[in-house]
């Protein structure tokens, strides 16, 4: 099967895009962006594939009920296949984690310690499988799907209960957790669907015996021997120069943005999009080519980067920004966006008694603030107005952008997809697709 790829290496997360020979989205994946461009690239294109063949399944069900075989595909099962599958991902880097940070614990750094401390880890290491289980179990709930984090929550959470002042400290737990981790995240899981769908799949049976098992054996087992053959890949992003591709597969972010926002949404003339790293104004034609755009691309501010720093400062997740905010009655003005200065100007107002909510949601406005600005530069905003990015997903943005818009412009539909953060990689695969269409012509 022909598949054509677009990786979005941002700053923050790296996200991948697979379309199908008709341009149909088949796969996505997201993970961490790492200081190895290479690898990043490499683990997310993975769990795009992965993703890939849960679509195989589904159409292989779906024909089946249009043939008359099967009386109901059975989305449920679909879920609980990936689910499971992501919990026998997580497990292999556990044992990663474990083998990684008992090396540590024997080394020449703990060696006054080091059995005790190896008893210690390898404790902390049973647990944390455990809570994993609970965390991908059937109505379990997590607050991330990335390994280091959820990972990284668990060990400090154990590391805080298990920790002896006189000792093996709390800062040695985090050392050891520190060290290990940035190996283990390095190694890419490779064929994750091929290796452990068996497994996910005798898992998702037991929770649900009354599905149609024959089929979904069969389904599983075609979408496995499925080869997907990479005809073209493109990538962009704030990392795309570091991407492992050659010059002729980089396309620019502006474009990307640009045709992937086109592509979800026709009716599409003004893009805005907010990432990790850089606010992007972009103004298309009928046809999602750039006509103009402004860019932030010396400065973080307002952008995801900064909102991670507040989380970090209100010792808050950053999901959880947004709808503490809208829990305001009293906005805060906020007089500067700036990352360096964040940190100050929150502490001061905290400590002159505001309250989190209404500095929250005064940072929400200012940031939507500084994109009007670029907006205005770049033409306007005309109807119909799409907002993509990390950002998009945040309801107190949101908010704070319809209210702007309609003040500054009146009526405007604004666009917002699910898979809005998705929006530079699937503008990537277009253009993947395109170049394989000229090549061939």
């Amino acid at each position: 099967m022909d598949v054509f790829i677009g990786i979005d290496l941002g700053s923050t997360t790296t996200k991948a895009v697979v379309l199908d020979g008709n341009g149909e989205v088949i796969g996505r994946g997201i993970t961490n962006s790492r200081s190895n461009y290479d690898i990043a690239a490499q683990i997310v294109r993975e769990e795009a594939f992965v993703r890939t063949r849960f679509t195989l399944v589904e159409r292989w069900l779906q024909r089946l009920v249009s043939a008359g075989g099967l009386a109901a595909a059975p989305p449920d099962v679909i879920a609980a296949l990936e689910r499971n599958l992501k919990l026998q991902q997580h497990l292999e880097l556990l044992d990663r984690l474990r083998e990684a940070m008992s090396m540590l614990a024997g080394g020449p750094k703990h060696r006054a310690h080091a059995s005790e401390l190896q008893e210690r880890l390898e404790g902390m290491a049973v647990e944390m499988e455990r809570l994993a289980r609970q965390h991908f179990a059937p109505g379990g709930t997590r607050k991330s799907d990335f390994f280091r984090d959820l990972s990284s929550a668990d060990y400090m959470h154990l590391a805080e209960g298990l920790a002896d002042p006189k000792g093996i400290t709390f800062d040695t737990l985090c050392g050891v957790f520190d060290a290990a981790i940035l190996g283990v995240e390095c190694l890419p899981i490779e064929r994750a669907f091929e290796r452990h769908i068996a497994a996910a799949l005798d898992a998702a049976i037991a929770e649900r015996p009354l599905c149609d098992v024959d089929a979904l054996r069969a389904a599983v087992e075609s979408a496995r021997a499925t080869e997907l053959f990479e005809v073209s890949t493109a990538g962009t992003g704030y990392g795309r120069a570091r991407l492992p591709f050659p010059k002729e597969q980089i396309r620019s972010e502006i474009l990307c943005h640009g045709l992937g926002a086109h592509a979800m949404f026709p009716g599409t003339r003004t893009v805005l999009d907010i990432g990790g790293q850089d606010t992007k104004a972009i103004q298309v034609d009928a046809a999602g080519i750039v006509t103009s755009f402004q860019m932030n691309d010396r400065c973080a501010a307002g952008c995801g980067r900064y909102l991670g720093y507040i989380a970090d400062e209100m010792n808050l997740g950053l999901h959880e920004l947004g709808p503490l905010a809208q829990l305001s009655h009293t906005r805060v003005k906020i007089n500067s966006t700036c990352t360096v200065f964040a940190g100050a100007e929150l502490r001061e107002r905290l400590s002159l008694g505001q309250k989190r909510e209404d500095i929250l949601a005064g940072l929400h406005r200012a940031i939507i603030l500084r994109a009007m600005s670029l907006l205005a530069r770049s033409g306007g905003i005309s109807d119909q107005f799409t907002f993509t990015g990390g950002v998009a997903r945040n309801p107190a943005a949101v908010a704070a952008l319809q209210e702007l818009v309609d003040e500054n412009y009146g009526a405007r539909v604004l666009n917002i997809s699910p898979d809005s953060i998705y929006t530079g990689a699937l503008g990537a695969a277009l253009f993947a697709r395109r170049a394989a269409e000229r090549k061939a012509a």
